[in-house]
């Protein structure tokens, strides 16, 4: 006879739920629950033999970064290609990105510890991935390929091997100046020697590089390169060189983004063959849309450029991180080329297949909303995504079905495999639309309301609001499974997060209202949502806070110093001097505040630092000690002033942390120490959770 078992997440949606204060609810949504669930992807790749290949970071070891390869047979497990000592992580540009690439049975990485390449032969062994230097010669030890500084000075990123001259083409950031004259170029790494070599440049002279891809029969090389003061969303070019047989490039051409008139970013590009020639394809962010307005514009071989595909959309998002892959080029039963890409539009993802020879986009059924990385095979396509019910996973649908909207989809690998556990603790995202304080402007957000089954508020009370502000602040709010979010709302706090003016996913024109303005129409924006959410009578006025990590964290500072919305905030890694941040910070942003804010002048005006005696309200810090792109000298100073203010602040520093936090541990303090605080200072209930808080200054 049968037997079923109940779980107490059903157990509790069955019984009467318990009258208690908002913010007081307990949940099984713990801290330690969103720490563990916190594993982040850094990349998507397919071996010889056609089986998946990710890279996770995992908070539970530290943050260390794992190359693992898919099973070999269902119900097995997967396998790490990474042996314990290493960790795959890059800090090109401070945000890295693109720290792996796979030819056949060779992986190529970069090194946490010491930015040095490492070469690792990989082969199925029983259910064990080992490495060799011959198919009969095991060995287990990666061999490294670049040079040692003596320290993590040089690194390495976004590369692709050249079989022609057994070598592997990579961009390369060079520090031993110091961060902020960092010098970047495309370089060559021998794979073909026992002695490590010093890479040789092939090309350089320019601030930034990108995208190095080397056509399928060796001879030339696409890459897209940008200069001060654009950042590579703004303003880039696409390139051309043909390589000779000395290794070298001897003739370039620029076949987009030259034009001084245009303002177009060129973006991702890729070689294929039609017709027996060969083209670079790449996505292209033009004047009409934040990124796109074309799927793709594909290069003749006259160097002509025309359009594939029009689509008021994005097709790509901004290159903060290296090695993005918005889309592939994949094969038809009938030999065509088509294209399978992922877009947004209003902050929503969709998968689909274009023919640029019908020039027509088939859309595919699939349950993600939100949409990242994609790769292939033959007969399937994987994708990084997520949606309100799926956190970050990746995913794969069969391509011999791509002709139907109804796909085979299946999940592969999940941040939090058994996070559905705790699904009817869920608060689902709503997308709302506000006024700005703009006649006739409206910003978006996503609010989540309360939800948990066992505990209900009283009538007449509102529920606290917790609003983030997103970092980058070229970035976007994603309508996304987040336990960090549903941390909050299971608690019974109402969460919004915010889309404000200059984020991705709703346009050029939305993102360009931050040029000039950002710490104006991000907070303005900020609080006419909190304002938004008051008047329609879904959150308390008197219990608002709010919260960012890195610009974020600027917006947080700055709407609790140039205006009287929210009753307290928490800056994660937040700026607080912006001539400051100037000076200090690593080159791919230097100069970034230029288009962002504008002059010295300004930069002082919008600087909470030079205004703490506008602040009124309680505020908590976090800052990782080792932070390159916003120093810890920013929170320690907002930190001091404020304390001499004598307004209620604590500062928590993590050594050992960078841009972010990435430790299992770290995170769970975060989390617990921020919801306390505004719990013990604007919350009147108290937590259910049993936490120690720490010691808030000017207060305890």
């Amino acid at each position: 006879m049968a037997t079923s078992t109940t779980s107490a997440t059903e157990r509790a949606a069955k019984q009467e739920r318990t009258t208690s204060p908002y913010g007081s609810w307990s949940s099984p949504i713990t801290a330690d629950v969103v720490a563990g669930a916190s594993k982040e992807l850094g990349g998507i790749a397919i071996d010889a033999q056609g089986r998946l290949i990710w890279l996770e970071s995992r908070p539970a070891e530290e943050g260390r970064a794992v190359i693992v390869r898919e099973a070999e047979k269902p119900g097995d497990e997967p396998v790490d290609v990474t042996p314990k000592e290493f960790s795959v992580r890059t800090v090109a540009q401070e945000y890295g990105g693109g720290a792996f690439t796979v030819s056949g049975d060779t992986v190529i990485f970069s090194n946490y510890e010491d930015q040095r390449l490492y070469k690792q032969f990989i082969h199925s062994k029983g259910r064990q991935i080992v490495a060799s230097h011959a198919c009969a010669q095991l060995n287990s030890s990666p061999e490294p390929l670049t040079p040692d500084y003596g320290g993590p000075v040089v690194s390495y990123a976004d590369g692709v091997f050249d079989s022609r001259f057994s070598r592997f083409v990579t961009v390369r950031e060079d520090r031993r100046q110091g961060s902020i004259n960092a010098t970047t170029a495309i370089v060559t790494v021998s794979l073909g020697s026992d002695v490590v070599h010093e890479p040789e440049v092939l090309v350089g002279g320019n601030d930034f590089y990108a995208f190095p891809r080397i056509d399928p029969k060796g001879e030339r090389l696409a890459w897209i390169e940008w200069s001060h003061p654009n950042m590579p969303w703004d303003k880039a070019e696409l390139w051309v060189g043909y390589i000779s047989d000395n290794v070298e490039i001897n003739e370039r051409i620029c076949v987009a983004g030259s034009d001084p008139m245009v303002v177009e970013s060129p973006t991702e590009p890729k070689w294929s063959s039609t017709d027996g020639a060969i083209a670079p394809r790449a996505i292209s962010r033009n004047v009409h849309s934040i990124y796109i307005d074309v799927i793709e514009k594909k290069v003749e071989s006259d160097n002509k450029v025309v359009s594939v595909y029009s689509l008021d959309a994005e097709f790509s998002r901004p290159l903060w991180v290296y090695g993005t892959n918005s889309y592939e080029l994949i094969q038809s039963h009938e030999g065509k080329t088509l294209i399978a890409c992922g877009y947004r539009q209003k902050g929503r993802s969709y998968l689909g297949i274009v023919d640029d020879v019908q020039g027509t986009i088939s859309l595919l059924d699939i349950p993600f909303t939100d949409i990242n990385n994609i790769t292939s095979t033959k007969h399937y396509l994987y994708m990084e995504g997520a949606s309100a019910i799926y956190p970050s996973s990746i995913a794969k649908v069969n391509l011999d079905e791509a002709k139907s909207k109804a796909v085979e989809f299946k999940i592969v690998w999940c941040s939090s495999a058994d996070c559905l556990k705790y699904k009817s603790y869920f608060s689902l995202p709503e997308l709302i639309e506000f006024p700005t304080e703009v006649p006739g402007q409206s910003a978006y957000a996503y609010f989540y309301p309360p939800a948990n089954p066992s505990y209900q508020a009283g009538q007449e009370e509102k529920p606290p609001l917790l609003l983030q502000s997103h970092g980058g602040p070229t970035d976007e709010a994603h309508a996304m499974l987040n336990l960090n979010i549903q941390y909050w709302t299971s608690r019974g706090w109402a969460f919004a997060d915010v889309n404000y003016g200059g984020s991705t996913g709703y346009g050029r024109e939305y993102r360009e209202r931050l040029l000039g303005k950002w710490g104006v129409v991000d907070v303005n924006d900020c609080c006419s949502c909190a304002r938004f959410l008051v008047d329609t009578g879904k959150v308390d006025e008197q219990r608002l806070c709010i919260t960012g990590a890195s610009a974020g964290g600027y917006t947080t500072l700055a709407a609790l110093a140039f205006k009287n919305t929210f009753k307290a905030g928490g800056s994660l890694c937040g700026v607080a001097d912006l001539n400051l941040l100037r000076a200090e910070t690593h080159k791919f942003e230097s100069h970034y505040i230029d288009n962002l804010v504008g002059s010295e002048k300004d930069c002082f005006e919008r600087s909470p630092i030079n205004s703490v005696d506008k602040f009124s309200c309680p505020i908590i810090l976090f800052q990782g000690r080792d932070d390159k792109v916003v120093p810890p000298d920013q929170a320690r100073k907002i930190h001091q002033a404020l304390k001499e203010k004598g307004l209620p602040v604590a500062l928590v520093e993590y050594e050992g942390e960078q841009h972010g936090f990435r430790k299992a541990g770290n995170i769970k303090f975060t989390l617990e120490q921020e919801m306390v605080f505004f719990a013990r200072l604007i919350g009147h209930f108290k937590v259910a959770d049993e936490i120690t808080p720490i010691k808030i200054d000017n207060f305890d």
